[in-house]
């Protein structure tokens, strides 16, 4: 199902490699998502470049810039990552 296109503020999203289930990617765009999405799996991301191909596994809209970003940072910190563990494992 295509995501609509950010009009404007960013989108927080977690990737989930699909070669090395437990390793997840958190990441911040101000752009569309499936544009991000396809530069990981292009290869064009340095950080996910080793555990491609990647799937989009949970996106978070924000209107405001600043909170996206906290938000992000928290999400790749230890509490966010067990946060994102305890709430968005499908496996």
């Amino acid at each position: 199902m295509p995501l609509p296109p950010t009009p404007s503020g960013a989108t927080v999203y977690l990737l989930r490699s699909l070669s090395k289930p437990d390793q997840p990617y958190v990441g911040l765009t101000r752009g569309p998502i499936q544009d991000r999405l396809r530069r990981h799996n292009k290869g064009h991301v340095r950080s996910t470049v080793r555990h491609r191909p990647w799937q989009l596994h949970a996106t978070f809209w924000f209107a405001d810039e600043g909170t996206a970003t906290t938000f992000e940072r928290y999400l790749k910190s230890g509490s966010g990552r067990a946060f994102a563990r305890r709430h968005f494992e499908t496996s």
